[in-house]
């Protein structure tokens, strides 16, 4: 049987109910979403003429909950067109429709009588083989499913998915002991491929792996905060990006959580254990006296912070006053800001001998002593309680890679010092005369199981860059990007410079790539893509302000030549370009993928042409791509109005209009019908090269040079006619109109007749002379100088 998912329905429209829904959506899943009808018929459900038996009100809970959704942010749908795979409905008179999914999720109260209740509804109307899963952060598997059909606790297990559905990573999937092993294997498959998720296998215990782990670290900081008298300003200015932990580090994540929540997820263990563990589960007095004034983090604008006007205040936890926040000061953490990479960094920092070193050691040992005790208990190998910890509390270190970079022997001699315990399995490590959790065995990344190495698992279409280039080298490389041999007769090009800022080295790189596909027989195609933080930011900006304050402008034209040149080569390149942009895409970022044959795009990409916020337009030929492709989308058999289509463009480039996902990028026009978004980023690059790889099979023929018709003197007239609408209704500055004519005659194709046809290569020369013109402008550097100093635009 080929198990298919292509329907779910999710039970429980609350903020992670509605959520888990918009992530099913958002992956192209039809979805229910279900909840109970509401007990009472309110005034102004009678102002709205409802009755109890009206859809509109037995629908309510999962109708608001969808009205929520279009209001949240960070927003759960990556489109509105992911609405439209949404039915609400409630559990009385919906319930037959249970019947007709493949996949049903539980996401009601965290009370197990009640989620008994409602499987017993389900069990009577589910077809066989159904997959019914439950959402609970905490709750044993096994006594949801106790009392249920042989077939029910089959196919029963726990999908634990974390706040943001959409955007945090990681997915628990916790069988019970009567779970078929092929349904766990087809969820981890399926969380993987279809979701986009981080997905481990966790046991079922209390809080399962990230909240077990997570919450423990949380307490232990609160309790060494409060025994050792460190301010709430101070333990968060070090427990964040400091030492590769979110922003929002330790205080201020428990306000984001709510601390009414966290301290439900605390008691879940307290109940459930004894001795020193219960203890440290023990919620702080202080935190249930803020629950219990209403101070329950940012959902009621209260919590260990709270912001007055524009300063953030912290909470003095002895006088329950709100005072300027601070921060802690030592030695160490000066000096670690000049080391490179976080393992190094957080080494000095634990050892050191200060304040900020002793709070460190004081918190992080025992988190990194609690899981190696715990291995064995809440998971079965070290790699899924540290991918937990990545994907779900947004450790850039998971425990044991912690462990790893303070160092295993060097920890466990301090730690015995102190009387500490040492967990057997930390003993066996070094008794076997090893050093660390992890080494690289033939450039490929093994753990140790208690026993020996094992290559950490990998689904086949994770691939990762570094480990490639180790094991098959590199054909050829500068500063800024490198040529790689993606197998199967496939080309790579990496960018790799700071920032991935585009510059004449990644030209020289591309134009290597272009080369080697015209006159090589060995090669079908090239991927353009990366593993940075973002696929890039746009141009060196800082190089060209040096240009152009030094008024070289000849070196600033061959630059800009050679962009325009490489993007057109691409796009008519006789083998097949797939560019696989991801996160930030900016300026010149999307402007490299805009020419592509195929964009392989993920979830989380942020397309947009901003070069106006810094006082230019595109230089690279985005704006005739971005004009052309919104042409080439238009119904073959309907008159194209060209100042329509000039305007729409633009519209997107002049107000720098970035998408907020990959799938926006579509709607908004910097991906057609025929690209594709990869919903899992560890598979983007996989997914890159299949596309390659199918244009091949399916005969790929470069596009044939065509001339371009476009708007002319009649476009650019009403371009600026819009523009003046702009400038008078306060929406852009004197300076901003000066930017949008320049935009707007490289549009309409400078002053010519409507409907002319043009070649590419003019309008590359208008957007060029436009780009060199605004370049030499004072206002222009100003605006670069102060992107580059303040890293927000100015608005001169």
């Amino acid at each position: 049987m080929v198990r298919r998912i292509q329907k779910a329905a999710v039970l429980g429209s609350g903020v992670m109910g509605s959520g888990i829904a918009a992530h099913l959506a958002n992956c192209g899943i039809d979805t229910y979403l279900f909840d109970i009808v509401p007990p009472t018929l309110t005034e102004e459900d009678q102002a709205k003429g409802f009755t109890v038996e009206h859809p509109a009100f037995r629908n309510k809970f999962a109708n608001t909950a969808i009205q929520k959704l279009q209001k949240q942010k960070p927003a759960p749908l990556t489109t509105k067109r992911s609405l439209q795979r949404i039915t609400t409905g409630n559990l009385e008179d919906d319930a037959h429709r249970l019947g007709e999914v493949d996949w049903i999720i539980e996401v009601v109260t965290e009370n197990l009588e009640i989620k008994k209740a409602l499987y017993t509804k389900i069990d009577a109307v589910r077809k066989e083989a159904t997959i019914v899963s439950s959402n609970t952060s905490g709750i044993s598997i096994d006594a949801m499913a106790d009392g249920r059909s042989d077939d029910f606790k089959k196919h029963f297990l726990g999908t634990h998915f974390f706040n943001p559905p959409r955007y945090l990573k990681l997915l628990e999937v916790v069988p019970s002991s009567d779970t078929d092993e092929s349904i766990v294997q087809f969820m981890k498959t399926f969380g993987e491929d279809v979701l986009g998720k981080g997905v481990v296998i966790a046991k079922d215990t209390p809080n399962f792996i990230a909240n077990r782990i997570g919450t423990y670290g949380l307490l232990k900081t609160l309790q060494v905060m409060l025994e050792d008298g460190y301010s709430v300003g101070e333990v968060d200015s070090v427990t964040g990006p400091l030492i590769g932990r979110p922003k929002s580090a330790t205080l201020r994540t428990l306000d984001v959580v709510g601390l009414d929540t966290f301290i439900h997820v605390a008691n879940t263990v307290y109940h459930k254990t004894d001795g020193e563990e219960q203890r440290v589960f023990e919620v702080p007095a202080h935190m249930q006296k803020m629950v219990d004034a209403g101070h329950l983090g940012a959902k009621s604008g209260k919590g260990y912070f709270v912001k007055q006007g524009k300063e953030i205040l912290e909470l003095n936890l002895e006088t329950f006053e709100y005072v300027p926040t601070t921060k802690l000061q030592a030695p160490s953490i000066e000096q670690s800001k000049q080391l490179k990479g976080l393992s190094n960094r957080l080494k000095h920092l634990i050892y050191a001998e200060d304040r900020a070193g002793e709070l460190l050691w004081k918190i992080i040992s025992p988190t990194l002593v609690y899981a190696a005790e715990k291995h064995g208990e809440i998971a079965d190998d070290i790699v899924a309680i540290d991918e937990a910890m990545r994907w779900g509390f947004g450790w850039s270190q998971g425990p044991f890679e912690m462990w790893d970079a303070i160092g295993v022997e060097r920890a466990v001699q301090r730690l015995e010092v102190q009387g500490q315990k040492i967990p057997t399995f930390v003993q066996q490590l070094l008794a076997e005369g090893h050093q660390t959790f992890y080494k690289e065995i033939d450039h490929v990344l093994h753990y140790y199981n208690g026993e020996t190495y094992v290559a950490v698992p990998k689904n086949e279409k994770e691939i990762n860059l570094k480990t490639y280039k180790k094991q098959h080298g590199v054909l050829k490389s500068n500063a800024g990007a490198s040529v790689i041999d993606f197998g199967d007769g496939v080309l790579l090009l990496e960018f790799h410079s700071k920032s991935n800022a585009l510059g004449l080295d990644i030209m020289q790189m591309l134009t290597h790539a272009l080369d080697l596909l015209d006159t090589s027989d060995d090669y079908k195609g090239l991927v353009i893509g990366n593993q940075g933080k973002n696929f890039s930011v746009g141009a060196n900006l800082a190089m060209i302000l040096m240009e152009a304050e030094d008024d070289a402008l000849f070196e600033l034209d061959y630059i800009v030549r050679q962009f325009q040149q490489g993007t057109l080569r691409m796009k008519y390149s006789k083998k097949p370009v797939v560019a696989a942009p991801f996160g930030m895409t900016l300026g010149g970022g999307t402007e490299v993928c805009l020419p592509a044959a195929h964009i392989q795009a993920t979830t989380e990409t942020y397309m947009g042409l901003v070069e106006a916020g810094v006082g230019l337009l595109p230089g690279g030929g985005g704006n005739k791509e971005l004009y052309m492709k919104h042409l080439k989308g238009l119904p073959k058999d309907v008159a194209v109005d060209y100042v329509q289509v000039a305007a729409s463009v633009f519209e997107k480039i002049a107000t720098a209009k970035t998408s907020t996902s990959g799938e926006e990028a579509r709607d908004l026009g910097f991906l057609n019908q025929a690209d594709a978004v990869s919903v899992n980023p560890d598979h983007q690059l996989y997914d890159a090269k299949q596309a390659v790889l199918g244009l091949v099979q399916a005969g790929y023929q470069a596009p044939v040079r065509e001339k371009v018709p476009v708007s002319g003197a009649p476009g650019y007239a009403a371009l600026l006619l819009g523009a003046d609408a702009m400038l008078k209704s306060g929406y852009i500055s004197p300076y901003d109109l000066e930017i949008a004519k320049k935009i707007a005659h490289v549009l309409a194709g400078g002053l010519v007749p409507y409907g002319s046809l043009v070649d590419e290569e003019y309008l590359l020369d208008l957007e060029r002379e436009a780009f060199l013109s605004l370049v030499a402008q004072p206002k222009t550097q100003a605006r670069m100088q102060h992107m580059l100093i303040k890293g927000k635009p100015l608005r001169n």
